[in-house]
């Protein structure tokens, strides 16, 4: 019987994963780098052991770390979470080498899926159904769209569309470099790209007795940069037979390479055709889903296989439909930039929400984007994702911009409600997805609040005053709100209103009475779901930059810059000039306009502040 697990892992999974140990009684040992000494993961675990430096090259990739905090806790089973070392057959090995209990596949199982193209060539010895990769050098016009790919690892992570044949060079440069950054892996390999197809995946327990389950199906068709961003359990409007396809192909998958333990095996489907993409030999960001619709714990679940329990019987029976969406810290109308600082709030109430976060963790650099995976159960797929869209409207996010709005108008967006979604979705949509559409009466709701909250008494003066005013920045542009204290109370031109204090401001708009719950962080203001910046009356003349310039759009490290641009090179607009790494991302920043670069300040490997002056591009002037 295992009685005390350390998690070679960090954030949401790890918290997870100590969640089914204490139902069970079994203690609980976290590792941390240097940037999570105070994060919840390291808090909530009954030991934890620190592993020095910041960066995950530095931390949570060093294997013989983990092995040594693990011996040094006293632990006597790892249970490696996903992503970091969690597929890493060299890594299962050396806990299994000193002793302890691997919570997963057997090494040689990890080993024969960790690349992406042997695991290819098994599955079509196999006969499951697959895309055959393509000869980068071979590649022609009549095979394009091709996908380039990490051969090792998975997050969406050293992936990229190309559409034309004069970027594939670029394209494997940039891919191979982001796989090496995330797991220490560069190789990538080309294969056809299916439009319109959805992703489709298996969930698969297996004992080491011999007994394979597969879970029933989940779409995860919703991404971007080939990351999950909602799924759903189980899959939608499959054609007839493809569901017994699939699970029959997962199951011939993990009999193949005699796997024991969660893992799922993922596929692209289009229409009846079913191809085999690869198999995560681990537990996935997404396995809540699966776990609403059969009423099963699976972190549990690898916890008995591991102690050599059989699946007596058949596996239980789907009943509903769980829908997740995945909370990031980002900004999807800014190419999907990943945005830190403190998280001063964060409640999704009425469903379920695993996180690693609690109010006032701070949001780092240099680790993954996510905040929380919020998830939704009902009888119907309907029932569900209406439940999981009004949760996400009505949760108190309070920090740096997130994916919120996005998830919201993508679970109520008339392609996902009918199913008929696929991996191309937010490229066709996310321009209207991301349009902002702001409450115009946020900022006064926010100026009446601020002025209750300055006011010597906590109420308002007893004589009439000068017009006040105050001005506010938010998503969709500056704002200034005038307003006046009477006798009677504050009043704006239009709007009647009802009461305001510090936290909470009524009015009544065209007879309809409206509440705003209003916070304030510093010179951030939360008014309801909209985000304003109170700014100073007049504007600082000195606060301006110069024409052309390129700021960094988050904290990160510059990764490189394009092949021999120098003060003085012409550029195009649009041309990516300089790359960022930011929470294990790679993110273009290209010229504004066509011109001459006058300025160069980036320097690979220099670590930069979010607005930090890069580069300066004077544009030519027009003919």
């Amino acid at each position: 019987m295992i009685s005390s697990v350390l998690v070679a892992n960090r954030g949401e999974i790890a918290c997870r994963v100590f969640r089914t140990c204490r139902e069970l009684g079994i203690r609980t040992v976290a590792v941390y780098s240097d940037a999570d000494e105070n994060a919840l993961h390291a808090r909530v675990a009954d030991t934890a052991v620190r592993l020095p430096g910041a960066t995950p090259t530095e931390t949570y990739l060093r294997g013989e770390l983990i092995v040594k905090a693990a011996l040094t806790a006293g632990a006597d089973a790892v249970h490696p979470g996903y992503g970091f070392l969690s597929e890493n057959a060299d890594f299962a090995r050396a806990v299994l080498d000193v002793g302890l209990v691997w919570i997963g596949p057997p090494p040689e199982a990890i080993e024969a899926m960790a690349s992406k193209t042997r695991a290819k060539e098994l599955m079509a010895a196999a006969g499951v159904p697959l895309l055959a990769p393509l000869d980068p050098g071979a590649v022609t016009e009549a095979d394009l769209p091709v996908l380039v790919k990490a051969a090792s690892g998975g997050g969406g992570r050293g992936m990229r569309i190309v559409r034309e044949l004069a970027d594939l060079k670029s394209e494997l440069k940039a891919a191979s470099t982001e796989a090496r950054s995330a797991f220490e892996d560069g190789t990538v390999f080309v294969e056809p790209y299916v439009e319109r197809g959805r992703h489709v995946e298996v969930q698969i327990v297996a004992d080491t007795h011999g007994t394979v389950w597969a879970y029933g199906t989940r779409d995860c068709s919703l991404q971007r940069r080939h990351q999950k961003v909602i799924e759903e359990a189980p899959a939608p409007a499959l054609a007839p037979g493809v569901e017994r396809r699939l699970r029959a192909a997962a199951t011939a998958a993990a009999r193949t390479i005699t796997y024991t333990g969660a893992g799922t095996v993922e596929f692209l489907v289009s229409g009846d055709d079913v191809h085999f993409l690869e198999m995560n030999t681990r537990l996935q960001v997404e396995h809540p889903v699966t776990e609403a619709v059969f009423g099963i714990d699976l972190v549990a679940l690898q916890l008995s296989v591991a102690e050599g329990a059989r699946l007596d019987g058949d596996p239980p029976q789907p009943s509903g439909h769980a829908v997740e969406a995945r909370l990031y810290a980002e900004d999807p109308a800014r190419n999907w930039a990943p945005q830190t600082g403190t998280l001063h709030r964060l409640s999704v109430p009425g469903i379920r929400l695993d996180t690693g976060y609690e109010d006032g963790d701070t949001i780092g650099v240099h680790y993954d984007a996510m905040l929380a995976k919020a998830v939704a159960y009902a009888p119907t797929r309907a029932e569900a994702i209406r439940r999981l869209a009004g949760a996400l409207e009505r949760a108190t996010i309070h920090g740096p911009v997130t994916n919120r709005d996005l998830l919201v108008r993508s679970l109520r967006h008339e392609e996902f409600t009918t199913a008929r979604m696929d991996t191309a979705f937010y490229e066709r949509h996310l321009a209207d997805l991301t349009t902002v559409h702001p409450d115009p009466y946020a900022p006064l709701a926010a100026a009446l609040a601020d002025a209750h909250g300055r006011s010597r008494f906590g109420g308002w003066r007893n004589l009439p005053s000068q017009p006040q005013t105050k001005r506010y920045a938010s998503a969709d542009g500056e704002h200034e709100v005038h307003y006046r204290h009477t006798r009677e109370g504050p009043t704006a031109d239009g709007v009647r209103v009802l009461s305001a204090a510090a936290d909470l401001v009524v009015l009544e708009i065209d007879g309809v009475r409206r509440k705003f719950d209003v916070t304030r962080h510093d010179d951030r203001v939360y008014v309801n779901t909209t985000t304003l910046t109170a700014l100073p009356r007049f504007p600082d003349p000195t606060a301006q930059q110069a024409p052309g310039s390129l700021l960094a759009p988050m904290p990160g490290t510059v990764a490189r810059i394009a092949d021999g641009l120098t003060t003085g090179s012409a550029v195009q607009a649009g041309d990516p000039l300089i790359w960022l790494e930011a929470m294990k991302m790679e993110h273009k920043i290209t010229a504004p306009a066509t011109g001459t670069l006058t300025a160069l300040h980036a320097v690979p490997g220099q670590q930069v502040e979010v607005g930090a002056l890069l580069a300066v591009v004077q544009q030519e002037p027009p003919l």
